[in-house]
């Protein structure tokens, strides 16, 4: 998929049509923007009222971010702008992100920064991020990384190394790994395997039809087949994945990603708003209603999921250590 020239990705939502008569090109203008709304950028619009969250702020906050700074440590809390940060970290969890901060992808969707690598690797890194877990006493640990296309192995023996780590500091913890595809290297998969991982995740993000467009350098079918041999090297782990909606799907396409996520031994699944990280991201297209993700979460049960999380403020971690109980019944 390299060098694959993406769709144009417009800066603001594209209006729609007016309605019939003389007087339709008017009435369907925008009305200006009220005052308060102003310093907003064009195309950024107010997020509706289940959308809004506290302020990252508060001694737990404070507490985490002391341990990851003084270990040089990275969060995909931070790098991605998750608006859970703050209920996470003052509930005294986080999401470890391994093998640097830069991603040697550009997913349209994703707030962290991107740019060339070169081969770069900190292999102290593991023990460190052991050494927060068994401090902050973590029941359950979710390690995720950035992409690293530079590295031969895609950063595997990085998530092995982590595990280990973990399993020797923090012997009481359950670990789950969101891993990238691996570029669809599926001797990755097995390292990372090898270790027995309690949950394997690679989030797919999106349907088929918006791959080209959002996530340009993978694969839909390609991440499905990860999922599927991550079962299949290890069945006692637990298969999940994630998805965002606000893209330009609809629902049909959605329910068609979860059938096929099941199809391939995929357990639980995490289903959340998109929010856009800035205006060279792509488009959010629409907020989805609460009403809408209860009845995806009934769709996903209903197609035998061991789990489904799914809510406008929902990511890939978020309460990821119920999500581990709930999918080990």
């Amino acid at each position: 998929m390299v060098g694959m020239v993406m769709e144009p990705i417009p800066l603001t939502p594209v209006a729609p049509p007016p309605a019939d008569g003389p007087t339709a090109g008017a009435a369907s203008a925008p009305a200006p923007r009220p005052v308060w709304q102003r310093l907003l950028p064009e195309g950024v619009e107010r997020r509706p009222p289940w959308l809004t969250v506290r302020a990252p702020v508060g001694e737990g906050v404070d507490r985490v971010a002391a341990l990851m700074r003084q270990q040089s440590l990275a969060t995909v809390c931070e790098e991605a702008r998750c608006p859970n940060q703050g209920e996470c970290w003052n509930a005294g969890t986080a999401t470890f992100m391994i093998l640097g901060d830069v991603c040697t992808r550009a997913c349209a969707f994703c707030a962290v920064k991107s740019g060339r690598r070169g081969g770069d690797v900190d292999e102290d890194e593991p023990r460190r991020v052991a050494e927060v877990v068994a401090r902050m006493r973590l029941r359950h640990a979710v390690v995720t990384s950035v992409d690293r296309d530079d590295l031969p192995d895609g950063g595997a023996s990085i998530f092995a190394a982590t595990i280990r780590q973990i399993r020797r500091l923090a012997p009481g913890t359950t670990v789950e790994v969101l891993t990238p595809d691996f570029q669809g290297d599926l001797g990755a998969v097995g390292v990372v395997m090898a270790e027995r991982p309690e949950i394997f995740n690679h989030n797919m993000e999106t349907v088929a039809r918006l791959y080209r467009r959002v996530r340009p350098r993978s694969v839909y079918e390609r991440s499905l087949a990860v999922l599927r041999a991550a079962k299949r090297m290890n069945p006692g782990s637990r298969t999940k994945s994630g998805l965002m909606v606000g893209l330009g799907e609809d629902a049909g396409e959605v329910q068609g990603l979860l059938r096929d996520l099941r199809a391939h031994d995929v357990e639980v699944v995490t289903i959340g708003q998109y929010l856009r990280p800035s205006l060279k991201h792509h488009p959010l297209i629409r907020f989805w209603h609460p009403d809408e993700f209860a009845a995806l979460k009934a769709y996903g049960q209903g197609l035998g999921f061991l789990h489904v999380e799914s809510g406008p403020l929902v990511r890939s971690s978020y309460h990821a250590a119920d999500q581990a109980v709930a999918a080990a019944r």
